[in-house]
């Protein structure tokens, strides 16, 4: 006769048991701590330098030139703000560096586009190369074409004109828009233009209606990038520009100083905060989209 046995039980499943004690402590991640303190000491070093000057700003005359004028000021005042409009011409020289901001703007997003548009997605021979000669146009200095340009200026009567400002400033801008387009452009599929063209749509169409909607962070990133230099530029306002009703805001800060060199100081500094101030709010309402044209515009991976 015979008998079945019965399957072996399989095993009971071993539970560990932690020892008992002080539980482990976390090490502080020294990276992290570091970074923190490194980021915390960069924003001081980006922050201090603007309220100081707002600070200074407020600051009576008479404080300023007899106290400490890194310390804390004793009492407030808003009259520097309206001396400041009153010495210099300060709402017409931000009106003429508006306009010639927006002006040397338009241009550079224009020509830049169609510029890396024709390079990198229509392409043609010696495109690459048509590129380099544009990106060698990043390391030339702009002080070698002030003579030149001065020159054909007064030859064709451009001089003291909007247009003796706006041409190099966007001419100097646009190897970097065309170089920050073209790296953009290569994240865009093929395969969106070959259907744009199956679907009888020809290369200005193409541009038109799918590169230019596509390109808009990187737009503002050119458009924010070049605003700081074209905002601020002096040498080309100081060459060109030889009345007063072009000056724009680094020429009319001359206005401050007095007789004998005699700066009014806390004026001035009332009409930097002014200046910088357009700046300083478009900044703050782009950044998002400034730092995701970088980010595609800049690297590809």
């Amino acid at each position: 006769m015979i008998t079945q046995t019965a399957p072996p039980t399989p095993p009971a499943a071993v539970v560990p048991v932690r020892p008992s004690g002080k539980r482990r402590r976390r090490r502080p991640d020294l990276f992290r701590t570091l970074s923190r303190v490194l980021i915390m000491l960069i924003v001081i070093v980006q922050v201090y330098p603007l309220a100081w000057l707002f600070l200074t700003s407020l600051r009576t005359e008479q404080d300023f030139a007899t106290g400490d004028p890194f310390a804390l000021p004793s009492s407030l005042t808003w009259e520097n703000y309206a001396r400041a409009f009153e010495t210099g011409d300060l709402g017409r020289n931000i009106l003429n560096s508006f306009i010639v901001t927006m002006g040397a703007n338009i241009l550079i997003v224009l020509l830049g586009m169609m510029a890396a548009y024709a390079i990198q997605v229509l392409g043609f021979r010696l495109s690459k190369l048509v590129r380099g000669l544009f990106l060698i146009g990043i390391i030339v200095p702009v002080q070698i074409a002030l003579v030149p340009l001065f020159i054909d200026y007064a030859a064709v009567n451009l001089l003291d004109t909007y247009l003796s400002m706006i041409i190099p400033l966007a001419g100097f801008s646009l190897p970097m828009a065309i170089y920050l387009f073209c790296s953009f452009y290569e994240y865009i599929p093929k395969e969106t233009y070959e259907a744009a063209s199956l679907d009888g749509a020809g290369p200005y169409r193409i541009f038109g209606l799918i590169t230019m909607p596509l390109s808009l962070n990187t737009v503002v990133t050119v458009v924010l990038v070049n605003s700081i230099f074209i905002w601020n530029d002096f040498i080309f306002a100081n060459t060109f520009v030889l009345s007063e009703d072009l000056k724009t805001i680094p020429l009319g800060l001359q206005n401050y100083i007095g007789a004998m060199g005699k700066v009014d100081w806390t004026a001035t500094f009332a009409a930097v905060c002014v200046t910088i101030t357009p700046l300083l709010l478009v900044f703050l309402v782009l950044n998002k989209a400034m730092i995701q044209g970088l980010e595609s515009g800049a690297t590809k991976g």
